[in-house]
């Protein structure tokens, strides 16, 4: 599942090939993986299973003797998918850091093409239906909803089992430059909402310039039928 990685450190006593093994043994490794389901569990939907599967040790791996270690988060990775933890030596001869590689998997029930569907395909529930899937196994969010499926268009041809996802589908369209929108401004605590005009075509999830009445432009993210947000 690939190699860890030694950060900074020198080793001053290298242990024996078994000892290393010890050290990362699964009774060990416990704690970095129950950091990462809970960490997982912050992002996942109610009632989703989660489990992590930990990367194996790289053998040619030497470092120095360590009475304790503690695992941590990574800056700026996601317990989702493939992705890594880390472990540090706190309490040895030389303080030491690795990255072992785990994989994330959250189980879910999601909506999944009922039989073979072509490109262009309009959805409907009887197209559809719900089987438990790994959420995780790829970076586009899966849907969990019929609802949220009826009348969208294939992107992409499915086969019969497969998760339906947001990059299976084409991009929705919900308004065009010129016309009126609603634009909701987001602070921390409140909501203030206006009126505007689009100055572009506001395609689903991508940034719209509006022109308010006052003459003032903002920049906001199209969200619904001509409903556009700002975050400030």
């Amino acid at each position: 599942m690939g190699f860890l990685m030694l950060q900074g450190g020198a080793v001053l006593a290298e242990p024996t090939a078994p000892e290393v093994a010890a050290l990362f043994s699964a009774d060990n490794l416990k704690p970095a993986q129950s950091l990462a389901e809970q960490a997982a569990q912050v992002a996942v939907p109610q009632g989703a299973r989660v489990e992590v599967e930990l990367g194996s040790l790289d053998p040619r791996l030497h470092l120095a003797a360590c009475r304790r270690t503690e695992p941590y988060l990574p800056m700026g990775l996601k317990m989702w998918g493939r992705t890594r933890i880390g472990v540090r030596c706190v309490e040895g001869m030389s303080k030491w850091n690795v990255s072992i590689p785990i994989v994330v998997h959250v189980y879910a029930k999601a909506v999944v093409a009922a039989k073979p569907l072509g490109l262009g395909t309009v959805l409907t529930q009887a197209l559809l239906k719900t089987v438990e899937i790994d959420l995780a196994a790829d970076t586009s969010p899966a849907y969990l909803q019929f609802a949220e499926l009826e009348g969208r268009i294939l992107a992409r041809p499915l086969s019969d089992g497969d998760a339906v996802r947001s990059n299976d589908l084409r991009t929705r369209l919900w308004f065009a430059a010129g016309d009126r929108v609603s634009v909701t401004a987001n602070g921390p605590g409140y909501a203030v909402s206006s009126e505007g005009q689009a100055m572009e075509r506001g395609f689903e999830g991508q940034d719209v310039k509006v022109k308010f009445d006052n003459g003032r432009i903002s920049v906001g993210r199209a969200v619904g039928e001509r409903r556009v947000e700002v975050d400030l």
